[in-house]
């Protein structure tokens, strides 16, 4: 549950290698299996349901966190996917019960977010380099210099 809580997938599927058949189809390993798959398809809401029938009573703690895991994906989703949004459309798609729930969220994990009145607004995403921005004059002398005082070595 752990290495779910944390996102850490690729360790979580190593870990599961170890596992004979018999011990991964107890309750409380198969629980975390089903978890992981249905985070994988991004069936968010499923998981959180799962969260109401655990099958151990240690396991909520975990669950706890993993809201915070499915609201962090969902954000990094959001994020990407959207300029702006109303805030009563965030709260519904990163399950929060209140705008101040939202709010300190905002505050503590997305401080790039910003709310204007009933709406969020979302940094556009940094471009990557154009090619009008690499140096490609000065990185062509450089090379032919390097050439050529390798050439001299020799």
């Amino acid at each position: 549950m752990h290495l779910l809580v944390d996102n850490r997938l690729s360790e979580f599927h190593a870990e599961l290698e170890l596992l004979s058949e018999q011990e991964a189809s107890t309750s409380y390993v198969s629980y975390p299996i089903n978890l992981e798959r249905q985070l994988m398809v991004g069936s968010y809401d499923e998981v959180l349901k799962a969260g109401s029938h655990v099958p151990d009573p240690s396991y909520t703690f975990f669950m706890e966190n993993l809201l915070q895991t499915v609201r962090d994906s969902i954000a990094e989703c959001v994020e990407v996917s959207y300029k702006t949004m109303k805030i009563a459309d965030a709260m519904t798609m990163m399950k929060f019960d209140s705008t101040d729930q939202l709010q300190e969220y905002i505050e503590e994990n997305r401080e790039d977010w910003i709310v204007e009145g009933d709406t969020l607004c979302f940094q556009p995403p940094l471009t990557g380099s154009k090619a009008s921005d690499i140096p490609s004059m000065d990185l062509i002398s450089q090379s032919l210099s390097y050439a050529t005082e390798l050439e001299r070595i020799v």
